[in-house]
């Protein structure tokens, strides 16, 4: 078998074992039908890593997920990953994360580490090979929600001079299963919110949905201000560092709920272009003229 073919099996034989980490690389070499020595051998050149420190590691990420989205002791958890007590999962899992686990379940560092090139846990329960020549181009990603950040704040500007009525006035040709009751207001407190939302989530934190009831637009201003230049900023370190598979776990809605970098982002150029699009015509049709000289610039890339 080639090392990427080894890989592969040695992989897919983790995934189907992950609640069983007693098992010896030595057995798992044996039902692949390879010796120790060759399964170390291509394993490390098709992964960068022996297939032991392999499995540790995605044993590890999903107890940082474990810890994270159940109520299980650090006991249980640390006897699932391989570990014969609570001070070798301690050590190990400061090793790798920089805090114990206790602080984990508080905190909101990604449960897997940004070196992308590996294999890692995906939860809830498989896990997943790293994804070649999909990562977009680091001008492209920040371009696109440098832009998008950039718009939403010149649709505030141009929304400030509206009167309440103007702001409020239902814009009927909106999507029902998007928004509800979708004003110029409510557009453009919403993609604000959006970006707030997701970085709350990133980091663990709750976001409080009732800030969007009826917000004044200088409330949107100051939100914007805040939080755009920091989410435009994450997007370029992500870009640049190849972090767009990193995975986060968000716990704070009840149900945990997982989800990429890059699934974020798509998820927020997907509604956003939709929100911007209508916001853009709603205020231009309230004002009567264009919004700016090149009016596809509100609504590309």
């Amino acid at each position: 078998m080639s090392s990427d073919d080894t890989l592969k099996a040695f992989v897919g034989y983790l995934e189907a074992h992950l609640d069983d980490p007693g098992t010896y690389i030595g057995e798992i070499a044996s039902d692949l039908h390879v010796s120790r020595p060759v399964l170390d051998r291509l394993v490390v050149a098709a992964a960068g890593e022996p297939p032991g420190s392999l499995r540790r590691r995605v044993l590890l990420e999903r107890s940082a997920f474990l810890l994270r989205a159940t109520g299980r002791t650090i006991l249980d958890i640390a006897v699932d990953s391989g570990y014969a007590s609570h001070e070798a999962f301690t050590r190990a899992f400061i090793r790798m994360y920089g805090v114990a686990p206790m602080m984990s379940r508080r905190s909101a560092h990604p449960i897997r580490r940004a070196d992308d090139g590996q294999v890692h846990f995906y939860p809830p329960s498989g896990i997943r090979f790293p994804e070649k020549g999909r990562q977009m181009a680091t001008d492209l990603a920040s371009g696109y929600f440098e832009h998008h950040v950039d718009t939403i704040s010149k649709m505030i500007d141009c929304a400030s001079a509206l009167a309440d009525e103007t702001l409020d006035r239902p814009i009927t040709l909106s999507i029902p299963t998007i928004d509800d009751s979708t004003t110029i207001r409510s557009l453009l407190s919403r993609l604000v919110g959006q970006l707030e939302m997701w970085s709350a989530a990133m980091s663990s934190d709750g976001y409080d949905f009732d800030i969007e009831n009826h917000e004044e637009t200088d409330s949107m201003r100051a939100r914007l201000d805040r939080v755009g230049p920091a989410f435009v900023g994450y997007v370029r370190d992500a870009s640049a560092g190849g972090r767009f598979g990193e995975t986060f776990v968000d716990t704070t809605c009840g149900t945990p709920f997982v989800f990429t970098s890059a699934g974020m982002l798509a998820h927020i150029m997907a509604y956003g272009s939709y929100r911007r699009t209508l916001a853009a015509c709603a205020i231009e049709s309230a004002t009567g003229a264009p919004l700016c000289d090149d009016p596809m610039g509100w609504f590309a890339p």
